[in-house]
């Protein structure tokens, strides 16, 4: 959340059933070693995941590849049910030596991965933009209504927000072009707010003038949680007729996870009980 707490989002899609496939967005800022050993931390970050079927991790600082594992011990190791989650990983992406990953944690019961690939960047005329290219991943979802979507993630940079948000669209036909996919949500940590995306540099993000793509968190939200603050920098966007038509008008609301957990604003801070700026989008439909 570009140095800013963020409440949880939470979006519904379709209410023909009681149950929902509920789809999230973490950014756990320099979700690194010294993060994994604060038990805390991990606390609060797994009872965060356990609230989603899908969801997407970011900011992952992780040179020895254990952060996924561990979380799968701590997931699976007291599964009830037979709830049991798997993971796909991205490649360590950024420039020079800053690198993060984007990772999918995901219920097996409910959904799996089709196909995944990392977008190569290199377009003439565009090369490089992404700070950390999007890790793009097709998933099945058997017994849902959608029975399968393309999840686009992207965690950008502040200063060249714009740039990137607008890129997004070069991504989708990309993967149009690769694979007969019709169902996208396109989410992260945008930094799609207040100074970093003035309201005269929407007119440049073709993801925005294109009402083909579907934007469910307005530009007036708040997805910070700093009293001082109100942006909407976390965002979700839809492009697909079925997965469109699923979603249910004003459904989208707030969950503070601060105040669910009991956690003050120092304890949020502090990185010896969770230095992270939280946010989690969700997306539902019926089962």
């Amino acid at each position: 959340m570009s140095q800013e707490l963020a409440p949880l989002l939470l979006l519904l899609l379709s209410i023909h059933s009681a149950l929902a496939l509920r789809i999230c967005s973490f950014n756990v800022r320099s979700f690194g070693e010294s993060k994994q050993e604060d038990q805390n931390a991990m606390d609060v970050i797994v009872k965060v995941i356990k609230r989603c079927d899908i969801m997407l991790l970011m900011e992952i600082k992780d040179s020895n590849n254990r952060i996924c594992p561990v979380l799968m011990e701590k997931l699976n190791g007291n599964s009830r049910r037979g709830i049991t989650y798997n993971y796909v990983i991205s490649s360590r992406l950024g420039r020079n030596t800053y690198k993060e990953q984007y990772a999918f944690l995901y219920k097996e019961k409910l959904v799996s991965v089709k196909r995944s690939y990392h977008y190569h960047d290199y377009q003439d005329g565009d090369v490089d933009v992404f700070s950390r290219e999007p890790f793009v991943v097709w998933f099945q979802s058997p017994h849902t209504a959608v029975k399968d979507f393309v999840i686009i993630p992207l965690h950008t940079t502040p200063e060249t927000s714009v740039k990137e948000i607008d890129e997004l669209v070069d991504v989708y036909m990309d993967v149009k072009h690769r694979w007969k996919a019709e169902n996208f949500i396109f989410m992260g940590d945008f930094n799609a707010g207040c100074s970093y995306v003035p309201k005269k540099a929407w007119k440049n993000i073709r993801l925005r003038t294109d009402p083909r793509f579907v934007w469910l968190i307005g530009d007036q939200e708040d997805t910070t949680v700093k009293r001082s603050t109100k942006c909407a920098y976390d965002r979700i966007v839809l492009r697909g007729q079925e997965i469109v038509s699923s979603v249910v008008p004003k459904s989208n609301s707030v969950f503070d996870f601060q105040k669910a957990y009991k956690l003050t604003e120092e304890e949020v801070r502090l990185p010896s009980c969770l230095s992270m700026p939280l946010s989690k989008d969700e997306l539902a439909w019926a089962t």
